[in-house]
């Protein structure tokens, strides 16, 4: 039986930023003890410690949920060699570790998509098509491969920008790999949902008749607040119904968590671990 928590916090993108990750659940916990915490995706990779920030958010037990981020699902596959290791990727430690496969088995049971007191947290961005309802519905069709037996061979496939824009008659791994882009990499859409995932800048003025995925117009998450990170060019992002939590922890920026009943706020500075580039 296990005891029920009363507020719940989001935090932004850890990516193995443990001594940060330390402070903030310090903050956290004078503020808020016992709060559940809910992290928005892209738990390792490029900071100092990722595995040591698995190890501790996976001891919190029932208290800690994450969804997946594109960084997670990199781990995965550099674990099973499909994809190799990038210069700025510090994802050695956790595939050399003993527990590595307790980790990894216990990583790829986080959901893509969670919806929390009427707000729907994902790592990247939902396209407009999708309402709430679907963008969970879709993210569990992504779960339950990954969760199930075939789960490597679909990772060999996952990689790659097609289909660009959303159609409900997709199948197989064309549909899942949309559906994984993005809620794991979007940042750019057109107002008919054509992703676009060259341009990281924080406005895409460069990208004639693209704009950030949360401004299309018709949008049908717009009635439910959506929490997300993987934009750290964006920073953070506090609008009716929008909060971005990515504020470049891992590039020495901030380490953000956003209580969500009334949206206090609690950051820490963090050292600069990578240097954009």
């Amino acid at each position: 039986m296990t005891t029920p928590h009363s507020d719940v916090y989001a935090i932004g993108d850890l990516q193995g930023c443990y001594q940060s990750l330390v402070g903030l659940l310090a903050r956290i916990d004078d503020a808020t003890p016992n709060a559940r915490l809910i992290f928005v995706g892209d738990l390792v990779n490029r900071g100092p410690d990722s595995l040591a920030t698995l190890r501790l958010i996976r001891s919190l037990g029932d208290r800690a949920q994450s969804v997946l981020g594109n960084h997670d699902l990199h781990l995965f596959a550099a674990a099973h060699g499909i994809r190799k290791l990038h210069r700025q990727d510090t994802l050695a430690q956790v595939l050399d570790a003993p527990d590595r496969e307790e980790l990894l088995e216990w990583l790829r049971h986080r959901p893509l998509a969670l919806f929390e007191n009427d707000h729907l947290l994902l790592h990247a961005g939902v396209l407009p098509q999708w309402s709430a309802n679907q963008t969970l519905s879709l993210a569990r069709e992504v779960e339950a491969i990954l969760q199930g037996p075939n789960w490597v061979g679909f990772l060999r496939e996952m990689y790659g920008n097609e289909p660009t824009r959303w159609d409900d008659a997709l199948q197989g791994n064309a549909r899942l790999r949309c559906i994984v882009n993005a809620l794991t990499r979007l940042r750019f859409c057109t107002e008919d949902g054509t992703m676009e995932f060259a341009a990281k800048e924080s406005t895409g003025a460069s990208l004639p008749g693209y704009l950030p995925w949360f401004d299309a117009p018709s949008r049908k998450t717009a009635d439910v607040t959506v929490v997300f990170g993987h934009w750290s060019t964006l920073g953070l992002t506090l609008r009716p119904n929008l909060i971005g939590l990515d504020t470049g922890c891992v590039w020495g920026g901030k380490l953000t968590a956003v209580r969500l009943r009334d949206r206090a706020l609690l950051q820490v500075s963090c050292p600069q671990a990578q240097k954009p580039g």
